[in-house]
């Protein structure tokens, strides 16, 4: 018969066995997520050096004729014109004026305005084309939300995958520090030195959040 102090032994190896390969295995996972991350961050941090510039030199505009858009609001109605037209993105539609339909688009390589005669059946089409970093750096803020427009919602897939992917990575950090406190506590001869780490830790960050937030 296995003793109460042997089944709670047990317990706490499988307990650690499991807590560690999860750490492995969600590291490997989010290792790529948070190197573009900590790259991002550092572009976004020094909006000076080369690599984090972000061109706002828009391409010759063209034109094309359309049919005109069908559908119940500005959005299926921007969707079908960007159908006829091959874009895709987050659409963003402003208010309109008479006898006009004018929409924006926006993907963190590119930023699109599209601006549609409705009595002449022609969109004019302006595209603003950014590099690869500029859109590594866009896109670690990039989620399809709109702060102007609460009211607003994604409309394109990619979005939504991405916002999915970060709320992943953000949840896979959660559980690799809680983990990472499971692990620290179990080094019986390194606990005062890991409260002093984890103290310095709160005091920093907490340092931040008081200056930041409430001065």
């Amino acid at each position: 018969m296995v003793s109460p102090s042997n089944r709670s032994r047990r317990l706490g190896l499988v307990l650690e066995t499991w807590n560690r390969k999860l750490h492995y295995y969600l590291g490997l996972y989010f290792l790529l997520f948070l190197w573009l991350f900590s790259f991002t961050g550092l572009l976004l941090n020094h909006p000076r050096w080369a690599l984090s510039r972000i061109p706002n030199e828009p391409n010759p505009p063209y034109e094309r004729t359309i049919d005109p858009p069908i559908g119940d609001s500005d959005l299926v109605r921007a969707e079908d014109v960007m159908r006829q037209l091959g874009l895709t993105g987050e659409v963003e539609c402003p208010p309109q004026r008479p006898g006009r339909f004018d929409f924006n688009i926006a993907i963190p390589r590119r930023a699109v305005q599209v601006r549609v005669d409705l009595a002449q059946r022609r969109a004019t089409v302006q595209e603003i084309e950014r590099s690869v970093w500029s859109a590594l750096r866009i896109s670690h803020t990039f989620s399809g939300s709109r702060y102007n427009n609460p009211t607003s919602s994604r409309d394109w897939l990619l979005t939504s995958l991405w916002v999915f992917a970060m709320d992943a990575l953000a949840i896979g950090l959660l559980v690799m520090v809680l983990g990472s406190y499971y692990m620290w506590y179990r080094l019986k001869p390194r606990r005062t030195f890991g409260w002093i780490v984890l103290f310095a830790g709160f005091i920093t960050c907490g340092l931040f959040v008081f200056v930041l937030g409430w001065r």
